[in-house]
C-alpha cells in the first residue's frame, strides 16, 4: 500500500473584527478560545504545535495535513469557533476577520516560531503586528528571512 509523506509546517494569524466590544480582552475566554481553535485544527488533520494570540488576534502554528488546503483549513477554524463563541459565551455579534496571513516555516525554524508566539505579547510591545508584516522578508519574523 502506497504511503504519503508531509512534513510542511504553517504559521497562521488572523483577527477579530472589533466593532463595539473588545470580546478577547477577558483572558480565560481568550485561553479558552485558543484551546478550542486547537482542537478544531487538529480534528482537521493539521496538529497543532502551539496555539496563542493576543485580545484582537490568534495565532496557530501547526503541522499541516495532506487532504485539506490552506483556504479550506482557515475557513473552518473560522467558522466553527465563531459557531463555538456564540454558543458557550451566548456572544451575537462576534466575526472573524476575513483575511488573514500565514506564511510556512522551514524545519529549522520550528523552535524559533514557538518561542515567537510564546512570547508575543512582549514581541509586540515592541513592534505592532502590521509594521512586522510590511517589514517582510526581512529577518523579523522567525523562519521567513
Amino acid at each position: 500500500m502506497p504511503q504519503s509523506l508531509s512534513a510542511v509546517y504553517i504559521h497562521l494569524v488572523f483577527f477579530y473584527e472589533e466593532r463595539r466590544q473588545p470580546f478577547l480582552r477577558d483572558s480565560d475566554m481568550r485561553v479558552a478560545l485558543h484551546a478550542e481553535l486547537g482542537g478544531i485544527s487538529k480534528r482537521l488533520d493539521c496538529a497543532p504545535m502551539i496555539t496563542g494570540g493576543r485580545k484582537t488576534m490568534f495565532t496557530c502554528f501547526a503541522r499541516f495535513g495532506r487532504t485539506i488546503t490552506q483556504a479550506e483549513w482557515i475557513k473552518e477554524l473560522k467558522r466553527v469557533s465563531n459557531l463555538w463563541l456564540k454558543k458557550k459565551y451566548s456572544i451575537s455579534d462576534f466575526e472573524w476577520q476575513r483575511g488573514y496571513a500565514d506564511f510556512s516555516v522551514s524545519q529549522s525554524n520550528l523552535e524559533d516560531v514557538r518561542r515567537y508566539i510564546a512570547n508575543q505579547e512582549e514581541h509586540h510591545r515592541r513592534i505592532s503586528f502590521q509594521d512586522e508584516v510590511r517589514a517582510l522578508p526581512s529577518e523579523t519574523l522567525p523562519g521567513m528571512g
